[in-house]
Order: C-alpha cells, then structure tokens, then sequence
C-alpha cells in the first residue's frame, strides 16, 4: 500500500488538469499552497474572471491527523477515531455562458490507522455535470466517458456508479437532482489496494475527454440575460447541495482544511426566488422535464 504513489498521482492529475484548463481559457490559475496545523497541506490553483471560466478552482490537498472526523469515517465504522492520513484533487468549474454547465470532479484515498492493526483504506471519488440548458448531445458524451473509463475493472461499475451518483447528487428537501449525474463512488475497496487505485486512475484521468469538448461547443453559444438570469436561479441549488449534504465540504470544514480552498466550489453569482416556476414550454422548464429526470443516457 504506497500512499506515496497515490499522493504523488494526485499532484500530477492537479498539474494536468490546470495546464488543459488555462489553454481552453487563456488566463492562468492562481496558485496558493497552504499548511494546516494539524498536519499536511496542499495547493489551490484557482480562477476567478477568466474568459471562459468565470469561476474555478483545482484543489490538491493531503492532510493527516489524529482522528478521522464523522464525515470521513460515516461508511466505515470500524475507522472512528483512528488516525488518518488523505489526499485527493477536488475540482469545480463555473463558466460563465450559461449554456457550458458546471462540472465537479474529485478523486481521493484515505487511509485510518491503529497501533497493532492493519490499515483501513478506501478509494473514493467521482464527477457529475450540472447544465443550464440541456443538450442531449453532452449528457450522451459525458457519461459514455465515464462508462469507458470504467470498463477495465467490469461491466457492473458504471451502472453501480451511475445509480450510486443520481442518488448522491440529490437534493432531498428540494426532491430533484442537482444535475445530469455522471459516477460517484466512496469506501471503495472492493478490488484491492492496486486495482483499486487504477480504476480510482481511471476515472481521474477520463475527466478532460469527458468534459473539455462539452466546454468547447458551449463557451461561444450567444445568450442573454434572461439566460444568465436562470443560471444564477440554478446556481443556488449547487450551493445548497455543497453547504448541506457534501461529504467532501462537511470533511474539509471538520478536519480543519483551509476554508477558502474549501467553499472555492461556490459559484461567484447566485440568485434565489420565492417558488419560482418556469414558463411552460420553454428552454428553461425543458431542463425539469427532460434533463433533471436520472435518466439511463446510454440506453
């Protein structure tokens, strides 16, 4: 179980994703390494005002500690109170055409540890798109590409994966999903340290094919501000998701991370409304009918 590989992986999938990111928008990231107390650290890399990307940030951390908070050890009772060490990337994009949706990425490994016994390990991780305005053509891409990031490791992941992600990504007191989904998987480590690591690899590496050619055909879409209007409105969902149910947010706050680094997943402009509905019939009430439905994209 070499962690350092895994932690070094990391720092790599950061430094790729970064440099992808400031050619498709022109503007460089901000870098901003940071120490915690307790131990460990890490590097934000984030864009604020970019031509493309109005708002986003790459986050790598790892971090260690003498008791793994309630938020890391919920799935695995038996790693309460042991110590801990974690690394991950985290990564969440905001452009700014309403038409390019939002994307959040991560891929982590923890590790709990006890005098005497073996370590308790798991993979974790995922990504999932939140559009605007739906397009069939980008849900079909994105989750194709992580069906086939996938398909090394078994037919039985991606559907696993997909459910596993509809049902996280939901928001119980607004009964809707926050967006079109993709794969999400947490306490993983069904398939060994090794493999485990390389499908955890996988999907990782599969998060540019997966979402650069959706930026791509969306960033110069014209719009307007009634649709820039409806992006803000949808926006605070996402900041609902992230405040109330985010294992990742809540483990990031309880484990004494930096919290800039941390609530960089915020979109920069956000609106709510009182019971606002969409027009019948329109671009905006087509995303609730036809799009934020957990819907088999591949079928």
């Amino acid at each position: 179980m070499d962690f350092n590989a895994v932690k070094d992986y990391f720092a790599n999938l950061q430094n790729r994703i970064v440099e992808a990111l400031q050619l498709a928008d022109g503007k460089h990231f901000l870098h901003d390494a940071w120490q915690r107390p307790e131990g460990g650290g890490g590097v934000s890399c984030v864009i604020e005002e970019g031509h493309v990307l109005e708002r986003g940030g790459v986050n790598f951390s790892h971090v260690m500690g003498d008791k793994l908070p309630p938020s890391a050890s919920a799935g695995r009772p038996a790693s309460s109170g042991r110590s801990f060490e974690a690394a991950g990337v985290s990564l969440v994009l905001h452009p700014r055409n309403p038409y390019a949706p939002t994307v959040h990425m991560n891929v982590r490994c923890f590790m709990a540890k006890k005098a005497g016994e073996d370590p308790v390990w798991w993979f974790g991780g995922g990504m999932d798109l939140t559009p605007y305005y739906g397009f069939e053509q980008d849900a079909e891409h994105f989750h194709r590409t992580c069906k086939q990031a996938l398909a090394p490791f078994g037919d039985t992941l991606y559907p696993e994966f997909k459910r596993w992600c509809d049902d996280y990504f939901y928001l119980k007191h607004r009964k809707e999903p926050r967006g079109i989904g993709g794969v999400f998987f947490d306490d993983f480590n069904q398939l060994g340290f090794e493999q485990s690591f390389a499908m955890m690899q996988g999907v990782g590496d599969a998060f540019l094919h997966a979402y650069l050619p959706i930026l791509q055909r969306r960033k110069d879409v014209a719009y307007g501000e009634r649709e820039r209007d409806f992006q803000a409105y949808r926006r605070g969902r996402y900041v609902e998701f992230n405040l109330v149910y985010d294992r990742g947010t809540l483990f990031g706050l309880q484990s004494g991370g930096r919290t800039e680094s941390i609530l960089m997943s915020m979109p920069p402009i956000v609106k709510w409304r009182y019971d606002w509905q969409p027009e019948a019939g329109s671009a905006e009430a087509k995303l609730y009918t036809d799009f934020l439905i957990g819907k088999d994209w591949l079928a």
